[in-house]
């Protein structure tokens, strides 16, 4: 029976390095680190994270502020308000909550942000500071998995990693990151995606298999092989009788799974409390490197 990768302890462990580092920095009479979050409308789920990620701040003792659009905000009043928080002394780091209403050219708001601002890690000057192995920010969910396994010592040099989704937010990033020269990392990669045929011919040869799809339960027990370390980034809201109505499952069907697998990942309560807990990473990583805290 696979060993669990429990990225709730893991990211409380995280959380409280970050609030004795908080604690040192206001002893020293400095402010604390500031982190902005821009929500544009009112979908549940993002309303949900955004929330979620001002309660961490105040967790770990950092100023938060929750700035709110109405859905039918124009793309020139939130690049105004990006503008403002570039500027501003006060921010240290700040995110645009995803999906954006569709009058809103997505890729232009994430060109406006300051990448030395940008804690999500979602600026192309970042990304591409990523694949050349240069200190930058890491997306969140991607430095959670890293740091997930390197905090379980998990070995990584010379195996084969199978990475099973190419979003820019986990899997394209996943893929240059466990590449990379470094631990995590040195691992022979290969990216799969929705039109990757016979995924099983990779997944049976992996010994980690990363899987973002959001497709529930897509990896069976009879996909992998003995001993792999299977991580679960999906989490899809799905829908039963019980006085909710609803699970959360991910896209690893965990029983059978568990069964062969050495480590493994729980839905919840593995990738997700890490991908937050890394957004506070950054934003103290943003604060610390800020020109204006010389």
């Amino acid at each position: 029976m696979a060993q669990i990768l429990d990225g709730l302890k893991v990211s409380k462990e995280i959380k409280q390095e970050i609030r004795e580092e908080v604690e040192k920095i206001l002893a020293s009479k400095r402010r604390a680190p500031h982190l902005v979050a821009i929500l544009v409308g009112n979908n549940g789920a993002s309303k949900a994270y955004v929330n979620s990620k001002v309660k961490d701040c105040e967790e770990v003792g950092f100023s938060s502020s929750l700035i709110k659009f109405p859905s039918t905000v124009s793309e020139a009043e939130l690049l105004e308000k990006i503008d403002e928080l570039n500027k501003s002394k006060a921010v240290d780091g700040f995110i645009v909550q995803l999906p954006l209403p569709k009058q809103i050219d997505q890729e232009k708001i994430i060109m406006a942000i300051d990448p030395r601002k940008d804690v999500d890690g979602f600026h192309p000057e970042n990304f591409g500071k990523m694949a050349l192995e240069m200190d930058t920010f890491l997306p969140a969910t991607p430095f959670g998995i890293l740091t997930l396994l390197e905090r379980y010592n998990i070995e990584t040099k010379a195996k084969n990693c199978v990475i099973i989704g190419r979003s820019r937010i986990v899997g394209k990033p996943m893929s240059i990151l466990m590449g990379r020269k470094d631990f995590p990392g040195n691992s022979t990669v290969t990216l799969t995606h929705s039109y990757t045929q016979h995924i099983e011919e990779y997944t049976k040869k992996a010994d980690i298999v990363i899987t973002a799809l959001g497709d529930p339960h897509f990896l069976k027990g009879d996909m992998i092989k003995e001993g792999a370390v299977i991580i679960d980034v999906g989490i899809t809201r799905v829908d039963d009788n019980s006085e909710k109505g609803y699970h959360l499952a991910g896209d690893v069907d965990f029983d059978s799974c568990a069964a062969k697998a050495s480590w493994i990942t729980p839905v919840p309560g593995g990738v997700g409390p890490m991908t937050r807990a890394m957004l506070m990473k950054n934003t103290i990583i943003a604060y610390k490197t800020s020109v204006y805290n010389d």
